[in-house]
C-alpha cells in the first residue's frame, strides 16, 4: 500500500515571501508537507510531541530535547516572538535571561500555523523564524499536528526527517503541496536515531564552574562559608540554577562524567538531560559511590531521577511516546495531594525494581507510572517532573526549599543523614481525616430565575450539570427556579422543582417545608449568592449545611474593601482607589495612586459623571463636575488599554487546585467582559506571563478558601509585567460556561462533586474515561466568544460599551486558526453577517467608533482597514493587541485581492479556493467577491475536493484516546477524527440567544433529542451557543459545535449521510434555511418547508386564510405616502405600520393619526416601490390568545390555549400568559380550535405550530402562525404535564404516540408566565411595552387562582410588593376610569397614594385621598416637597404605576417627555414600575388577596377537555370544483377569456393539488375520465406534464402521434378533433397554425386546451408562470417583470403580458434583439395599461437592478433572416453569475424550458433560479385546470 502524502494543512502566511516547502517523512512512510520558516536545510531525528500551550522559547532551548524533532500540538506558534538573546540574567550574570540554555537544542520544529513577523510582546526583539535561522535549526508550519500526534500516540515515538524542497524545482501552487511521487522534489538524508548517541556529552558543561548567590541573601555553613550544592550537569536547564541561586546557596556545576568525590559540598543535585539513562554508566558509578558514603542529601530531577534510581539498583524503561506537557497530574504518596507538573521525558523508572529502603514518592495520576522516589531512612529523593518548570506551572517549586532546608539541617546535625526527607503538607491519612466526604441525603439547589442581561442561559447549563452530578451520587435533589423555559426545571432532572421566587423569604419557606440537609448557592448566579448571603446566619438553625464555597468567602469577594484587604494580606494587589468628598482630598489621593486615573461619582447610576484624567487640570475639572452630581467621588487607577485576562480555577476540599482555562479579551480593559470578544486560550502571553498569573490565581483561591469553581479577572499592563486583580467570582459564571464548552471540561459537574468533599483526583475525566479530573486541559484549537447585542429593539438606548454589560447572548466558535474561528463567530452572531468584511451600515465616523467602542466596533475595524488604516493607527485608537489586528488585516487584504477576480478566474485555481476556506471565508462571502452564488461556489469547491475536516475536542490535545463526540469543522487539517456510520437525525439548535429567541428553544431542542434517543435513533446536534444544555456533549450522540447556516448544515448532512434534518425545534434560525435546504436535496423532517414559506410570506398566508375562511385583520402593502393615507382613512386609525421586510415586531409601530403616520414614515423609511410598508388595522382593546398545537399530516393531535393578560398590541413575548385561560368564553375557545384545525390542515402540518389570535366580542382573527415550536411550548407543556415537543417529535418521526393524552396535573390551580426585563442594564432605554419585544427572559409560578400565581411570578422577576407609598400617573381618561376601582382598593388597604396633576385631580373628584407630585424645573426640583423626582431619588416610593397615554409611535431621541424621565428614574433607582393597565389591575387585585403566601402542593386543573375529533374531510376542494365557474366543461383557448377571479380560483385549487401530492394521497377526482393529447409540433414537456397531471387525478390519457396518424393521409383538423371527441372527455392541442383555436372552438364537442397555437399564445404556460411567481415571491402585485430574448415568437410571453393587466402596480421591461421585439398589438396592451417601464436591446445593470422576475426565452437560429444576424446577438442575453451580481437578492429567474445557452448552468445553484421549480408548479397548475375543466 502506498504511504499517505498530506498536502499543507493551513494557508501560507500572507504578504511573506515563500521560503519553500518541507516534507516531514516518518519511518512508516507517511509524509506531511508544509512551509519552511526556519533554517533552509534538511535534518533527521526522533519525532516527539509536546502539549503545552505556551513556552516555545523555553522548550526549544531545553537540553532534554537534544536531537528531537519537536511537534507542538497547540496550533498557533510564534505569537509573542522571541525575547533578546543578549539580555543577561540578574542572578546568573553571564547566562541569558530568557532561555533554558545558550542554544537551541531541538533538531527541528513542526507546528500547525505560525505567526510570521506579526508577533506581539513587549520583550520580543525578533520572530521565532529569525532566531531559528540564526541558530541553523529548520522549522515547518502547515502540518495537521493533531493528526501527527495521534499517529505518534498510536505507534509510539518514531524517527522522522524534515526534507527541504530542492531549489530548482519550484511548485506552482505551494498550498496544494506536491501530490503523488514527491521524493524527486525534495532533498534526501540518512535517518538518525539520537538515542544511540551519548547526547549528554554533547550538552553538558565542559569543566566545573561556580555560581555564587547575592551576599545579602546567602545561606551559611556553620563554618561560615556559603552553603554549596554540587550539581551534576547532565543537560541542566538554567532555571534549576536560578531556583538554587535565588534561595541563597552557591552551586558548583560539574560535567556529566566528573569524579566529584574529592570536592567539598553540602548537597548533591543531579539535573535533567536528554537521551537514554542506560548509556550513562560512568555517571551512575559516581552517584552510587555518593549513595554508599551518604555524606550529604541528594536530589535529582528528570534524567537525574532516572540516574539516581539506576545508581540505587533499579531499572528504567522506554515509554511508548513519553510525557511532554505542562498539565500532568502527579499524586504525592506522602500527603495524598495531587500536583500539576511540567514534564519532558521519554524514559521512566520501573517502580517494581526499587530495592529495599526505597519507595515511590510521586505517581502519575493518569497512567500510574512512577514520578518520584525517596529513601526511607536517608535524605535522598528525586522526581521525574520539572519542579523548576519553565515552561509550565510552578506548583512544585517548593521541592527546592525542601532540599535546601534538608541540606542546611544536615550541616548542623549529621544524625539527620540517617533519616528520610520531611515533606510539608501532612500525611494522606491526616488530610483525609481533616476533610471527610460530606454525608447528605437531600440537597436544595438555588437556580437563577428568569434570563436577564448579565445572567442568562449559562445557569441553565451549570445548574443542569450540578443536578446531574448530585443524581450520580444518589442524592435527592430539590430545585427552586421559576424559570419555566429551561431544561433545568424539566422532569427527569431534579427530584422536585419549585417554581417560586429565588429570594430569602421563599427559600426559607421551602427549607422549612422540605427540610434538606444542605444547600448549594453557587449555581444560580448573583440571585442565588445574594440569598445565601441574606440567610447566612439562619442556615445552621434551619439544619442546613452550605456546600461548596463558604458564604464568608463569597462575602469577601463581593465587597470591594474586604477583598482589597484580603488580597493585600497575601501581597497581591487590586486596582488602587480612594474616595474623596472635595477636590483637595482627590488631589491628595492621586499622589498615592498615580496618573492616569478614572473618576466616578459615587451613588450615581449609569456611570453618571465619570471620566478619565491624565493630569491635575483634567482631574480638577472632572471632580468639580462629579461633585455637583454627588457628595463623593471615587478616584481609581486607570488601566484603560491594559489587557484583560481571566482564569477559571478549581479547588477541592483537600486543597488540590488547578486552572482549567485561561482567556484573553480581544478588547482591552474598560469594556465589561460580557461585552468583550474573548479568545481562549490566551494568544499573546508568554510562559512567564501565563504562569505568573496562574500562580497568583492558585494562591488567591487557596487563600480565600473556595471549594468548587471560580473565576479570577486580571488587568495586565501590556508593556511590563505589572498586573492587578480586578475581581474574583466565587461561583459559576458566564465565563465558566464558556470555559466548559471551550475545553470540554465539565466545570459545573465537577464543582458540584467537589462541594460534597470528593477530591479531584478521584473524579474521572468524562471525556477520556481513562485520565482523572485533576488536570489542566490542553487545547489544540482556538476558541472565540462573541457577544450579541439587540440594542435596536429599544428606544433611546445608549449603544456605547463600557463597564455595564448590555449583550443578551453570545456565540462561541472553534477553529484551528484565529482567522477561522473569528470569521465563524461573526457569522454566528447574525444571519446577515458573512464574515470579517466592511459593512455598509450607518456607522459613526470610523475614528469615533474605534475610540468609543459600541456594538458596531468590529465592523468599524473592518471599515477602517478597508479604507487603508494601518494596524498601528488602529492600535493607537483601540489598544486592541496588534497580534489580533494583524490577523484581521490579513483577512481584509485577502478580501480586497479576491474582489478583483471572478468565478471564472478561480475555476482553475483550487489553491485560491482552499486558501480562502482555510482563512475562514464562507461560500456566500466568496460568491460575493467573485460575482457568483453560494451553491455554485459550493459545487466548485466539491469538484476540487475541498471539504472541511471533523475534529474532536478531547481536553488532552490527542495525547490520550478520547471517547468524545464533541466535534467542530475545520479546513486547517488533513484528516477526520471520527468515522461516519451513524446516519443520525440532525437536530438544529436555536443558535444565539437574543430578544425573541432564547432558552425556550434550547428546551425544545433538548427535549427533541432526548425523545429521539429514547426511541432508538442516533442523533446529531448542531448548535453554537455556549450557554446551552444542547451543547453539552452528553446530550446527543454527536455534537457539532458549528454554525447553523446552509453551508455548514449541508457539509455535516453530507458527511454524516444523515437520515434527515429536524429544524422545527430551534426557533427562527433553522426556519430561515429550511427552504434552501430542501432545494439543495436535504430531507427536511416535519412540515414541508414550502408550507413554512406559505405561513411566513404574508401574501401566501393571507390568501390561504381567505381560502379556508379564517378571518385576519385588514392589511395592505403600500408604496407611497398617498396610498398609505388613503388606506388608513378607509380602515380608520389606529393602525400598525412596519417596513415590509421584517418579522417579529422589528421596527413596528402603532400609529394613531395622520400626522403621526407622516412623521413615522419620514423617520422609519422613505416609502417607495423599493421600500414598501405594510399597514394593518390595529384592533384596540382586543384580547390576545396563544394557541400551541401539534399536528400530524395536517390533523391536530394535541393543543393548549393560553390567554394574555395585556390587550393585543403588546408583543406576545412580553405578555403575561395564563393557563388554563380564565376569562375566555366557550364560543371563543371553540372558534379558535376550529380555526386551528383549518390552518393545520391547509398547511399540512406535521410537528409543532403556534398561532396567535386576537378576539373581540367573540370574533376571532389570526395575527400570525409559526410553523415551528414557539416560545410558549415549555410553559404549556410543564403547566399541563403534557410534553408537546415529545409528541411533536414522535409525530415527525412516524413513531406511535397518544393523541390528546390525559392531562397530568391535579384539578384547580393556574400557571402564570411573566416576562423578565433587563431595562436597568440598558441605560436610557424607555421601559414601556409595545409591539416590539423587549424582555430577555421569563418566569412562571402556580397558584390557587391567577392572582396568586401572578404575584409569585412577578416577585420571581425581582418585583417587591409595596410597603406603603404608591405613585400613580395615568395618561388617558379611559385608563383612569378603568383603574378607578383598583385605586380605591389600594386606598382601602391603607396605602399612601401620590399622583401627578391630572391623575390627582381625577382621584380627588372621586373622593380618594392622594398627595400631588410634579416634575418641576431644575432649580425648584431639589427641595420641593412636591418634587416627583426627589421622591423617586430618595426611595420614598415603593411602586410607580405609570400608564402612558396611547403609546405613540417612537419619537426621535431628543424628545424627552416627563413621563419618560420618571419611568427611566424608577428603573435606575430600582423602584417597581408598571406601565400597562391590565397588569396594574391584576397586580392590585393580587396584592389585596394575597398578603402572605404559603407554599404547598399546588392543585392544577383544566377548565375543559379538548374534544376528540373524528377524521376531518377537506370540503374546500369539493366546493371549488362543484361551484359554477368559467372553466367548467369549457374550452381553454386564450388567456383573454379569464378574469382575476378565475385565476384566483385556478391557483387556489392548484394549492390544494400541491398539498395532495405532498401527502402522497391518491386522488380519484377524474377517475374514469379520458384525456387525448394531440401535438402537431414536437413536445416532451407540455405533453408529459398533462399526462402526469391526468394520471395523478386518477384519469387516463391517449396520446396521438400526429406524424403517423391520419393527418398524413390528409385528414383535416376538424375531423381529427371530432373523432377524438368520441373517445376522450377533453383534448390538449398544439398546432403551428394560429387559427387552429377557431377551428377547435367551432367543431370540437368536448373542451379543448390550447397547448400553443403557432407563435400566438400558450395559456397554460402563462397560468403556471403566474402561479410560480406567486409561490416564489408571495404576490404578483407591484412586481417588475423583465422579459428577455425572442419576444416576437415567444408565445408564453404574449399570454403572460395579457394576464399581468389584472395585477396592480406591475411594471414590464422588454429586452430583445432587433427584429424580435414584442408584436405591436401586445406592446399596445402594455402601453394602455401603463405598465411599460422601458425597452432595450441590451440587458443593462440598471434594468436588472429593478427586476423582480427575470423571464428568459430561447433565441432560435431559424427566426433570423441570416446566420450573420443570429451570430450578432447569439450570446448577448446569456444570464450567468456575472450578470446576476447586479440583481436583487430576492427575485426569481424563469424560463419555460428547454433552454439552449440563455442561462448558464452555474445559475442553477442560485436560490433565485426558479425554472425547474416552475415545472413542478406547472404540474399542480395543470392538475387544477384539468380538474376544473373535466370534473363534475
Amino acid at each position: 500500500m502506498a504511504a499517505t502524502v498530506y498536502r499543507p494543512a493551513t494557508a501560507p502566511i500572507a504578504d511573506a515571501p515563500c521560503e519553500g516547502l518541507v516534507c516531514l517523512e516518518l519511518e512508516d512512510g507517511s509524509a506531511y508537507q508544509g512551509y519552511s520558516f526556519g533554517a533552509p536545510k534538511s535534518i533527521a531525528g526522533e519525532l516527539v510531541f509536546q502539549t503545552g500551550m505556551v513556552g516555545y522559547p523555553e522548550s526549544v532551548t531545553d537540553p532534554s530535547y537534544r536531537g528531537q524533532i519537536l511537534v507542538i500540538t497547540f496550533p498557533l506558534v510564534g505569537n509573542y516572538g522571541v525575547p533578546s538573546r543578549e539580555t543577561v540574567d540578574d542572578l546568573l550574570k553571564d547566562l541569558p535571561a530568557h532561555f533554558e540554555s545558550n542554544q537551541i537544542h531541538i533538531a527541528g520544529l513542526v507546528t500547525a500555523s505560525y505567526a510570521g513577523e506579526d508577533f506581539s510582546h513587549f520583550l520580543a526583539t525578533s520572530s521565532l523564524g529569525t532566531w531559528l535561522k540564526e541558530q541553523g535549526i529548520p522549522a515547518m508550519y502547515g502540518v495537521d499536528t493533531r493528526a501527527l500526534t495521534k499517529r505518534i500516540r498510536e505507534k509510539g515515538s518514531m524517527l522522522g526527517r524534515m526534507l527541504l524542497q530542492k531549489e530548482d524545482l519550484a511548485v506552482s501552487a505551494p498550498s496544494l503541496g506536491v501530490p503523488g511521487d514527491w521524493k524527486p522534489h525534495f532533498e534526501t538524508i540518512e535517518w538518525v536515531n539520537p538515542n544511540e548517541k551519548n547526547l549528554v556529552a554533547e550538552v553538558s558543561i565542559k569543566e566545573p564552574k561556580l555560581y555564587k548567590p547575592d551576599e545579602a541573601t546567602a545561606l551559611k555553613h556553620p563554618s561560615g562559608r556559603n552553603l554549596r550544592i554540587l550539581c551534576l550537569d547532565v543537560g541542566m536547564k538554567y532555571n534549576q540554577l536560578r531556583c538554587f541561586i535565588k534561595r541563597g546557596v552557591e552551586v558548583l556545576v560539574c560535567p556529566w562524567d566528573y569524579d566529584f568525590s574529592k570536592e567539598e559540598y553540602d548537597g548533591l543535585f543531579i539535573s535533567n538531560g536528554p537521551g537514554d539513562p542506560k548509556v550513562m554508566d560512568t555517571t551512575v558509578e559516581h552517584i552510587s559511590a555518593a549513595l554508599q558514603k551518604n555524606n550529604t542529601p541528594i536530589f535529582g530531577i528528570c534524567l537525574g531521577h532516572q540516574l539516581l534510581a539506576r545508581a540505587a539498583g533499579a531499572k528504567t524503561v522506554k515509554l511508548k511516546f513519553g510525557n511532554r506537557g505542562h498539565n500532568i497530574p502527579c499524586t504525592s504518596m506522602v500527603t495524598g495531594k495531587c500536583h500539576i507538573t511540567s514534564q519532558n521525558h521519554g524514559y521512566a523508572v520501573d517502580a517494581t525494581t526499587l530495592p529495599t529502603g526505597w519507595q515511590e514518592l510521586f505517581i502519575n495520576a493518569n497512567d500510574g507510572s512512577n514520578e518520584g522516589i525517596m529513601h526511607v531512612d536517608r535524605p535522598h529523593f528525586s522526581v521525574q517532573f520539572h519542579p523548576e518548570s519553565t515552561p509550565g506551572p510552578r506548583d512544585t517549586e517548593f521541592l527546592f526549599d525542601v532540599f535546601i532546608q534538608t541540606v542546611a539541617k544536615c550541616t548542623t546535625d549529621n544524625t539527620l543523614l540517617q533519616k528520610g526527607v520531611e515533606f510539608p503538607g501532612g500525611t494522606t491519612e491526616e488530610n483525609e481525616r481533616l476533610h471527610p466526604r460530606v454525608d447528605v441525603k437531600k440537597v436544595l439547589v438555588l437556580g437563577s430565575g428568569g434570563l436577564s442581561i448579565g445572567q442568562a442561559g449559562e445557569f441553565d447549563y451549570s445548574g443542569s450539570q450540578a443536578i446531574k452530578a448530585l443524581k450520580e451520587e444518589g442524592i435527592y435533589t430539590v430545585l427552586i427556579n421559576p424559570n419555566i423555559a429551561t431544561i433545568q426545571t424539566s422532569k427527569g432532572l431534579a427530584d422536585k422543582v419549585y417554581f417560586l421566587p429565588v429570594n430569602a423569604e421563599f427559600v426559607r419557606k421551602v427549607i422549612k417545608y422540605e427540610q434538606p440537609d444542605a444547600i448549594y448557592c453557587t449555581f444560580g448566579g448573583q440571585t442565588a449568592l445574594s440569598v445565601g448571603i441574606q440567610l447566612k446566619d439562619e442556615f445552621e438553625a434551619l439544619g442546613v449545611k452550605v456546600l461548596g464555597t463558604p458564604i464568608d468567602t463569597i462575602i469577601t469577594t463581593e465587597d470591594r474593601e474586604l477583598f482589597a484587604r484580603s488580597m493585600e494580606s497575601i501581597g497581591e494587589k487590586c486596582a488602587k482607589s480612594a474616595s474623596a468628598s472635595s477636590v483637595e482630598e482627590a488631589l491628595n489621593a492621586v499622589k498615592d495612586i498615580g496618573y492616569p486615573v478614572i473618576v466616578r461619582a459615587a451613588y450615581a447610576l449609569g456611570g453618571l459623571g465619570s471620566g478619565f484624567a491624565n493630569n491635575e487640570a483634567e482631574l480638577v475639572d472632572l471632580c468639580n463636575k462629579a461633585l455637583a452630581a454627588s457628595p463623593q467621588v471615587l478616584v481609581e487607577r486607570s488601566m484603560k488599554g491594559w489587557k484583560e485576562i481571566e482564569y477559571e480555577v478549581v479547588r477541592d476540599a483537600q486543597d488540590n487546585c488547578i486552572t482549567v482555562c485561561n482567556m484573553e479579551n480581544f478588547d482591552p480593559l474598560g469594556i465589561h467582559t460580557g461585552d468583550s470578544i474573548v479568545v481562549a486560550p490566551s494568544q499573546t502571553l508568554s510562559d512567564e506571563d501565563y504562569n505568573m498569573l496562574r500562580t497568583t490565581a492558585v494562591n488567591v483561591i487557596r487563600h480565600l478558601g473556595v471549594v468548587g469553581e471560580c473565576n479570577i479577572q486580571y488587568a495586565l499592563n501590556p508593556f511590563s509585567r505589572e498586573y492587578c486583580i480586578i475581581e474574583v467570582n466565587a461561583r459559576l459564571s458566564r465565563s465558566s460556561a464558556l470555559a466548559s464548552k471551550a475545553t470540554g471540561y465539565p466545570l459545573a459537574f465537577i464543582a458540584a462533586k467537589l462541594g460534597l468533599g470528593i477530591p479531584l483526583k478521584e473524579i474521572k475525566n468524562t471525556v477520556t474515561k481513562v485520565t482523572c479530573a485533576c488536570f489542566e486541559p490542553s487545547l489544540d484549537y482556538v476558541v472565540v466568544k462573541m457577544p450579541r447585542w439587540d440594542l435596536k429593539k429599544f428606544t433611546r438606548v445608549s449603544t456605547q460599551l463600557g463597564s455595564s454589560m448590555k449583550s443578551v447572548g453570545e456565540v462561541m466558535s472553534i477553529g484551528r486558526t484565529f482567522e477561522e474561528a473569528i470569521q465563524k463567530a461573526i457569522r454566528a452572531i447574525d444571519f446577515h453577517n458573512l464574515g470579517f468584511s466592511e459593512s455598509k451600515g450607518a456607522l459613526m465616523s470610523v475614528d469615533d467608533e474605534l475610540q468609543t467602542p459600541s456594538d458596531q466596533r468590529l465592523f468599524a475595524i473592518a471599515n477602517a482597514m478597508h479604507a487603508g488604516y494601518t494596524v498601528d493607527r488602529i492600535w493607537e485608537l483601540t489598544k486592541i493587541d496588534k497580534w489580533f489586528l494583524s490577523k484581521l488585516k490579513g483577512l481584509s487584504n485577502f478580501a480586497k485581492d479576491m474582489t478583483k477576480l471572478t468565478a471564472n478566474d478561480v475555476v482553475g485555481r483550487p489553491d485560491l479556493l482552499l486558501r480562502a476556506k482555510q482563512l475562514g471565508f464562507c461560500d456566500r462571502q466568496l460568491a460575493n467577491f467573485w460575482d457568483s452564488n453560494e451553491l455554485a461556489i459550493r459545487r466548485m469547491r466539491l469538484e476540487a475536493g475541498i471539504t472541511p475536516f471533523v475534529k474532536q475536542i478531547d481536553t488532552v490535545a490527542a495525547e490520550f484516546p478520547a471517547f468524545t463526540n464533541y466535534l467542530y469543522l475545520t479546513y486547517n487539517a488533513s484528516e477526520h477524527d471520527v468515522s461516519f456510520e451513524d446516519r443520525g437525525v440532525m437536530v438544529l439548535g436555536s443558535g444565539v440567544y437574543r430578544i425573541g429567541s432564547s432558552v425556550e428553544f434550547d428546551w425544545c431542542s433538548v427535549r427533541a433529542i432526548r425523545t429521539l434517543r429514547e426511541s432508538g435513533f442516533k442523533t446529531i446536534m448542531v448548535n453554537y451557543n455556549p450557554e446551552t444544555v444542547s451543547t453539552d456533549y452528553d446530550e446527543a450522540d454527536k455534537l457539532y459545535f458549528e454554525n447553523i447556516n446552509l453551508e455548514t448544515v449541508l457539509d455535516v448532512y453530507q458527511m454524516e449521510d444523515a437520515t434527515g434534518v429536524l429544524g422545527a425545534m430551534g426557533g427562527q434560525t433553522p426556519n430561515n434555511i429550511a427552504l434552501p435546504l430542501l432545494r439543495a436535496g436535504v430531507r427536511v423532517l416535519g412540515t414541508s418547508p414550502e408550507m413554512i414559506d406559505t405561513a411566513e410570506n404574508r401574501y401566501k398566508f393571507s390568501r390561504m386564510l381567505d381560502r379556508i375562511g379564517v378571518d385576519q385583520p385588514t392589511w395592505k402593502e403600500l408604496t407611497s405616502f398617498d396610498e398609505a393615507k388613503a388606506f388608513c382613512q378607509k380602515v380608520s386609525y389606529p393602525v400598525l405600520v412596519r417596513p415590509s421586510y421584517v418579522l417579529s415586531g422589528a421596527a413596528m409601530n402603532t400609529v394613531y393619526s395622520e400626522a403621526d403616520l407622516e412623521s413615522y414614515l419620514q423617520q422609519a423609511a422613505d416609502v417607495s416601490p423599493e421600500h414598501p410598508v405594510v399597514i394593518t388595522k390595529y384592533i384596540e382593546n382586543a384580547k390576545e390568545i396563544e394557541m400551541d398545537a401539534v399536528a400530524k399530516d395536517g390533523k391536530v393531535v394535541g393543543h393548549f390555549i393560553s390567554e394574555h393578560v395585556e390587550n393585543a398590541g403588546v408583543h406576545s413575548g412580553d405578555a403575561t400568559l395564563i393557563l388554563p385561560p380564565q376569562d375566555l368564553e366557550q364560543t371563543t375557545i371553540q372558534r379558535i380550535e376550529e380555526a386551528t384545525r383549518k390552518i393545520g390542515a391547509a398547511l399540512n402540518v406535521t410537528g409543532p405550530f403556534n398561532i396567535q389570535f386576537i378576539a373581540k366580542d367573540n370574533d376571532i382573527k389570526v395575527i400570525e402562525c409559526n410553523v415551528r415550536a414557539s416560545r410558549s411550548f415549555p410553559f404549556v407543556s410543564k403547566v399541563m404535564g403534557v410534553d408537546l415537543i415529545e409528541m411533536a417529535t414522535k409525530a415527525i418521526m412516524g413513531l406511535p404516540f397518544v393523541e390528546y393524552p390525559a392531562i397530568d396535573r391535579p384539578s384547580g390551580g393556574v400557571g402564570v408566565k411573566v416576562p423578565q426585563f433587563s431595562f436597568s442594564r440598558l441605560s436610557g432605554a424607555d421601559p414601556v411595552l409595545g409591539v416590539e419585544m423587549a424582555s430577555t427572559g421569563e418566569v412562571a409560578s402556580f397558584g390557587v387562582d391567577k392572582y396568586e400565581a401572578y404575584l409569585k411570578a412577578l416577585m420571581s422577576t425581582g418585583f417587591k410588593v409595596p410597603k406603603k407609598n404608591i405613585l400613580l400617573s395615568i395618561g388617558s381618561y379611559k385608563d383612569k376610569k378603568e383603574m378607578l376601582p383598583s385605586v380605591a382598593k389600594l386606598s382601602q388597604m391603607g396605602y399612601k397614594l401620590f399622583a401627578t396633576a391630572g391623575t390627582a385631580d381625577f382621584l380627588q373628584e372621586h373622593d380618594i385621598p392622594v398627595q400631588f407630585l410634579e416634575v418641576l424645573a431644575k432649580e425648584d426640583d431639589q427641595k420641593s416637597e412636591y418634587s416627583l423626582t426627589q421622591h423617586l431619588a430618595n426611595n420614598m416610593i415603593d411602586l410607580y404605576i405609570n400608564l402612558p397615554s396611547n403609546n405613540r409611535y417612537r419619537r426621535p431621541a431628543n424628545y424627552i417627555s416627563k413621563g419618560y424621565q420618571t419611568r427611566r428614574m424608577a428603573v435606575d433607582y430600582q423602584i417597581p414600575l408598571v406601565t400597562n393597565v391590565k397588569n396594574a389591575k391584576i397586580l392590585v387585585e393580587a396584592i389585596a388577596r394575597y398578603r402572605d403566601m404559603e407554599i404547598g402542593e399546588r392543585d392544577y386543573q383544566t377548565s375543559h377537555t379538548p374534544l376528540q375529533l373524528s377524521g376531518q374531510v377537506n370540503f374546500t376542494l369539493q366546493d371549488s370544483l362543484s361551484r359554477p365557474h368559467s372553466f367548467k366543461k369549457a374550452h381553454v383557448l386564450s388567456v383573454e377569456q379569464y378574469t382575476r377571479a378565475d385565476l384566483h380560483l385556478l391557483f387556489t385549487v392548484a394549492e390544494e393539488m400541491r398539498l395532495s401530492v405532498q401527502r402522497g394521497n391518491v386522488m380519484d377526482i377524474l377517475k374514469g375520465r379520458m384525456l387525448a393529447t394531440l401535438f402537431y409540433e414536437p413536445s416532451t414537456r407540455t405533453s408529459a406534464s398533462f399526462e402526469a397531471a391526468m394520471k395523478r387525478l386518477g384519469g387516463e390519457v391517449i396520446s396521438i402521434a400526429t406524424q403517423h396518424s391520419s393527418v398524413q393521409k390528409g385528414e383535416t383538423l376538424q375531423d381529427t378533433l371530432r373523432t377524438l371527441a368520441c373517445y376522450a372527455d377533453a383534448i390538449v392541442l398544439r398546432h403551428p397554425d394560429e387559427t387552429c383555436v377557431d377551428v377547435a372552438k367551432k367543431y370540437s364537442p368536448v373542451p379543448v386546451v390550447n397547448a400553443g397555437n403557432g407563435s400566438r399564445e400558450h395559456p397554460t404556460q402563462a397560468f403556471l408562470d403566474l402561479f410560480t411567481v406567486r409561490e416564489e415571491l408571495g404576490t404578483v402585485q407591484g412586481l417588475t417583470f423583465t422579459f428577455v430574448g425572442d419576444l416576437r415568437y415567444g408565445r408564453p410571453v404574449h399570454s403572460l403580458v395579457y394576464l399581468l393587466r389584472h395585477y396592480s402596480g406591475v411594471k414590464v421591461q422588454l429586452v430583445s434583439p432587433k427584429g424580435l421585439e414584442l408584436p405591436t398589438d401586445v406592446r399596445q396592451q402594455l402601453v394602455k395599461a401603463g405598465q411599460l417601464l422601458c425597452e432595450s436591446e441590451t440587458l443593462t445593470p440598471e434594468i436588472l437592478g429593478k427586476t423582480d422576475v427575470l423571464y428568459c426565452t430561447r433565441v432560435q437560429k431559424e427566426r433570423f433572416p441570416s446566420e450573420a444576424e443570429y451570430e450578432k446577438v447569439k450570446g448577448s442575453y446569456r444570464i450567468d453569475n456575472q450578470t446576476l451580481k447586479h440583481a436583487k437578492s430576492k427575485m426569481a429567474i424563469m424560463h419555460p424550458l428547454p433552454r439552449n445557452e440563455e442561462i448558464a448552468e452555474e445559475v442553477d445553484f442560485d436560490q433565485r433560479a426558479a425554472y425547474f421549480r416552475q415545472m413542478r408548479y406547472g404540474l399542480y397548475c395543470r392538475m387544477a385546470l384539468l380538474a376544473l375543466v373535466m370534473s363534475g
